[in-house]
């Protein structure tokens, strides 16, 4: 590509990008706008590398989900934390999310975890206690997740939550 068209490339992305930025339909935030490129982009290079980026994630051992967490934060943008907690949940991987009360229930189960488990040494206790029941119970790790996070707290009711949800 000529340098000119490479100049007029860039300029364009950039004002598409400030165009994105200034849309107040939509998250307004470059960074979050960027890392949906970013993401497409490594989502595609997954997926020429293993067969197809579903085929990757088939083929992750489901009872490490903290090892496939830490690959999506260190090879995807903005996909560390619970960010990649929520992308593997809406792929309909069997992903648990660590929110304020499924740390709070695994406390009071009696797991040595901090009150806001970001630590790999905390990941691991809790990967390692959510592996340990779904293998007692049968029951898939998104499920014990929401268990775990509707048995404590404040909870609300069917209806108020259909409401939240606009449904």
């Amino acid at each position: 590509m000529s340098s000119s068209r490479s100049g007029l490339v860039s300029r364009k992305r950039s004002s598409a990008s400030h165009e994105l930025a200034s849309d107040k339909r939509i998250v307004r935030n470059p960074q979050k706008i960027k890392s949906v490129r970013d993401n497409a982009a490594f989502v595609e290079r997954v997926s020429k590398e293993h067969g197809g980026f579903g085929k990757f994630l088939a083929e992750w051992p489901a009872d490490d989900q903290v090892g496939l967490m830490a690959y999506l934060g260190k090879h995807g943008s903005r996909l560390g934390g619970n960010t990649g907690q929520y992308f593997l949940r809406w792929l309909e991987w069997d992903a648990f999310i660590v929110s304020a009360d499924m740390a709070a229930a695994l406390r009071d189960a009696g797991l040595d975890i901090a009150e806001s488990p970001t630590s790999k040494k905390d990941l691991d206790k809790i990967q390692a206690q959510i592996n340990a029941w779904a293998a007692q119970t049968g029951l898939p790790r998104r499920h014990i997740s929401r268990l775990l996070a509707m048995s404590i707290g404040e909870n609300h009711s069917p209806e108020a939550l259909r409401e939240y949800m606009g449904e």
